[in-house]
């Protein structure tokens, strides 16, 4: 009830008192781990707590919640220039603080006054290649329920369960990937103002068009998954186009099947900019942790991940994007090529796993304090 910035201010007290309260029953704490954003009221709440409790209050920044706001507000916007002032004040009142690249860690130090260790996200260790013949059971799982997995075309053998990739033999239950087999793209998103899919379904139209004008591309199943407020925006779009050799799908998976799907994808595309230009997008993060290679749209910081012409492309526009498809599966699915390269580089790579991470570089901070 009441104009906007009533209700806002409405909501930031109740959740304040809300969580104080659940927070003060809960056993003493030796540290609390705060990830922001968001911030708002967890931050001040979190410092309130560890005054009462005599705790250690560490502040992991994966973004800024003002620049997150300034997509729909602006920069300018009173309520924007609030938080970001909330948000300096109480990052400097913390005991540690972690951020997700070096360039936030600059940040923080330059503007903010606030120093920080960089913590670089890194996958869980179910982030992993998929086994060919779990990769059949997944896409046999999902052609009951998503077209572009059915089979293209009727197997040779009467013995064969096949889906869209691949067909098992169930004599044996040998499994291999069908010939002419389309190739697989994966993107993921929240569906949110950073991240403008316009860019990928411009790039899948000249995608076709090459196709059209006889360059020796692969059909293309081009899967987007997440749920989020522009969803349904985008399925309208998708719903417009008519395409021959590319397929769109845009399913809800289940938790355990995301991390497989990642690890039989062919392709990873990513969208997301940063809104303060100094984070970097998980999903990348997952993708490489199963050897899947990225196509990933430019913002400042992106370099201390994606390694451009190493571990994937990176990419600035729809005209790049689609150039870069059209080079990277171009002859596919041969194994000779630049995808192939990029997929031998993040498995010699040998990266950090998430808890290892951890070990390395967060208890050792926790060790001096003990």
């Amino acid at each position: 009830v009441g104009p906007k910035l009533f209700q806002y201010v409405i909501k930031v007290i109740v959740q304040a008192i809300q969580l104080l309260y659940t927070m003060l029953k809960i056993d003493q704490p030796s540290y609390i781990l705060l990830q922001n954003p968001p911030g708002l009221p967890s931050i001040a709440v979190a410092w309130v707590a560890c005054l009462f409790w005599r705790s250690k209050l560490i502040i992991d920044w994966h973004n800024y919640g003002y620049t997150i706001m300034s997509l729909s507000h602006g920069r300018n916007h009173p309520l924007v220039q609030i938080v970001k002032w909330y948000e300096k004040l109480f990052g400097r009142l913390s005991d540690y603080n972690l951020c997700v690249t070096n360039a936030m860690k600059e940040d923080l130090w330059v503007n903010c006054g606030i120093k920080a260790i960089t913590l670089y996200d890194k996958p869980a260790s179910y982030f992993k290649e998929t086994p060919l013949e779990l990769q059949h059971q997944l896409y046999m799982k999902l052609a009951k329920d998503y077209e572009p997995f059915k089979p293209r075309t009727e197997s040779g053998s009467s013995n064969a369960e096949v889906s869209a990739f691949t067909e098992m033999d169930e004599k044996n239950g040998h499994v291999i990937k069908t010939r002419g087999r389309p190739a697989l793209l994966i993107s993921s998103t929240s569906w949110t103002e950073d991240e403008d899919f316009s860019v990928l379904l411009k790039a899948l139209e000249d995608y076709e068009r090459y196709i059209n004008e006889g360059v020796e591309l692969p059909s293309l199943v081009c899967v987007i998954t997440g749920k989020g407020p522009l969803k349904d925006y985008y399925n309208g779009l998708i719903n417009k186009l008519r395409f021959k050799h590319i397929q769109i799908c845009t399913p809800w998976l289940e938790a355990e099947d995301y991390p497989l799907l990642l690890g039989s994808a062919d392709l990873g595309v990513c969208l997301h900019k940063s809104s303060s230009g100094l984070d970097l997008p998980m999903k990348v993060v997952d993708m490489f942790g199963c050897c899947l290679p990225v196509c990933a749209i430019y913002f400042e910081c992106l370099h201390e991940l994606v390694k451009h012409n190493e571990n994937g492309l990176i990419f600035r526009d729809s005209n790049e994007l689609a150039e870069q498809l059209k080079m990277l599966f171009l002859g596919f699915p041969a194994l000779e090529g630049k995808l192939d390269n990029f997929r031998k580089n993040l498995r010699a790579s040998k990266q950090l796993r998430w808890d290892e991470s951890w070990d390395q570089t967060v208890l050792p901070l926790l060790g001096q304090n003990e």
